[in-house]
């Protein structure tokens, strides 16, 4: 563990632990770039043989899995009790994948729109970087600072 100034102690995952939190949540916000800037969108996913696969119907986040842009993905978590949080990042390109195994694996594996409206569309996210980190919460009171410094 890496230790800092303020006390707190931060793990950084190996790349084991981090397929292992990304299995066990179901929603992570995909970053993309277009010519109108960053954008940030929340989408269930499943793994699936170290890539992430999520649906999606027409819009931005097929435009830039279709034109082969890089994406990011995070997805975070805590432990039953709240007291440890933590955080996978995956960096890759997306891809539409759209053969019938393809989409078969995906429901096999429980990934079904959360949303409304057509989502006809498989992204395969292949990661070029993994990373993740755990850490423990700090206690409510150790969050902020006092209001006056000198403690009067």
């Amino acid at each position: 563990m890496k230790s800092h100034a303020s006390g707190q102690e931060t793990e950084v995952l190996d790349i084991h632990d981090c397929w292992k939190y990304l299995r066990s949540a179901s929603v992570c916000r995909v970053a993309i770039t277009t010519d109108g800037g960053p954008e940030i969108f929340p989408v269930n996913y499943v793994p699936d043989y170290g890539t992430v696969v999520f649906r999606t119907g027409p819009g931005t986040k097929l435009d830039a899995a279709a034109g082969g842009l890089p994406v990011a993905l995070e997805a975070d978590g805590l432990n039953p009790y709240g007291t440890i949080a933590w955080s996978v990042i995956i960096k890759g390109t997306a891809k539409v994948v759209d053969t019938q195994e393809d989409f078969q694996e995906a429901a096999d594996a429980g990934l079904s729109p959360w949303e409304a409206g057509s989502k006809d569309h498989l992204v395969r996210v292949t990661p070029t970087e993994v990373s993740g980190r755990r850490f423990v919460i700090n206690a409510p009171s150790r969050w902020w600072p006092p209001l006056d410094p000198a403690g009067t």
